[in-house]
């Protein structure tokens, strides 16, 4: 079983980060900070996971400060094949990358649901993985109410607040890898933006999976309470109908990784669009679906497809990348 990390070692870099936050776009909390006009977003044509990650991180040249503590927020919603998960090579070559930055410490943190997280992560491997790369686990449904905390009152669509781990709203450096996918439970799509659902106590899934429209809302609206690092999407398989567990899975070979949660995502509903995704994905501009459109809003990132930088680094990935350059600009 791996160690628990505490508190104090998880908080020791914190001051010395707070001056790189400060400075960086991949760092720093949200609170203050003007939504950018422009953004990068790596995209990397293959079907090997390992090649993927490492590519996304060099060419997303993500500057993970030496010694620092850094929490991994995976999808593990369930224990389903990827997409239904995060697929445990792209989790295992992304921890490897940050090892090889001389990482002080890594935390795998995560809530599961409607299945019990603790059930997920046992069926996934992921305590034997954190063990043999030296990591930490929080399973977030396991937290005091005490180690919860508002995420303010931007998060207007939630009747009494919303609430994510202090682990998370503490920490000086989170990196995301989601997948890419539908979601046919009210979503539309999961992917960045939707990773922040499993930040959230079980508690609130009654009233997150209320009205369909304000779900969406609400989904934007928990991310008001952290920012990622860098956020990496696997979709060498996707679903493009059904979700976020099973569904019509199609190939994708492709890795994006960005900073910019509502590019990443826009990047991936183009990339559902051109695989020939559900009505729900194809009936609706991208900037128009509902996530995207209250993301926006709270000003977690770009506003518009006119923002998106796509970087490649080989004939293959610019030709993937053109593709999707032109459905981002069909919207």
């Amino acid at each position: 079983m791996p160690s628990k990390v505490t508190r104090r070692d998880f908080m020791r870099t914190s001051a010395s980060l707070a001056a790189f936050g400060a400075l960086s776009p991949l760092a720093g909390p949200l609170a203050g900070r003007t939504a950018p006009a422009t953004t990068k977003v790596v995209v990397v044509a293959t079907s090997d996971r390992k090649t993927g990650v490492a590519q996304v991180m060099k060419l997303l040249k993500a500057q993970v400060p030496r010694g620092a503590n850094v929490l991994i927020k995976p999808n593990f919603n369930s224990a389903d094949p990827t997409p239904g998960s995060t697929h445990t090579d792209t989790l295992r070559q992304l921890m490897t990358e940050l090892r090889d930055r001389d990482v002080r410490t890594i935390t795998i943190g995560e809530r599961s649901g409607p299945p019990v997280t603790r059930k997920v992560m046992e069926d996934k491997g992921i305590f034997d993985l954190a063990q043999e790369l030296r990591a930490s686990v929080v399973n977030f449904e396991e937290l005091a109410d005490a180690d919860w905390v508002p995420v303010g009152p931007a998060a207007s669509h939630w009747t009494n607040g919303v609430f994510i781990p202090r682990i998370v709203a503490e920490s000086p450096f989170t990196v995301t890898t989601c997948c890419l996918k539908t979601h046919g439970s009210g979503g539309v799509f999961s992917m960045s933006l939707k990773l922040a659902v499993g930040m959230t106590p079980k508690r609130l899934m009654r009233e997150m999976h209320g009205d369909r429209e304000d779900m969406r809302r609400r989904i934007a609206e928990i991310n008001l309470g952290y920012k990622p690092a860098f956020i990496v999407m696997d979709g060498i398989d996707t679903f493009v109908d059904g979700g976020p567990s099973n569904g019509k899975r199609v190939a994708g070979n492709v890795f994006i990784g960005g900073t910019d949660r509502i590019a990443v995502d826009a990047v991936g509903v183009a990339i559902l669009k051109e695989l020939g995704a559900n009505d729900a994905i194809m009936g609706r501009k991208i900037f128009e679906q509902d996530q995207i459109q209250r993301a926006v809003q709270l000003g977690l990132g770009i506003a518009g497809p006119d923002g998106i930088e796509l970087v490649t680094a080989d004939p293959a990935s610019r030709a993937y990348a053109d593709r999707i350059k032109a459905r981002l600009a069909l919207g």
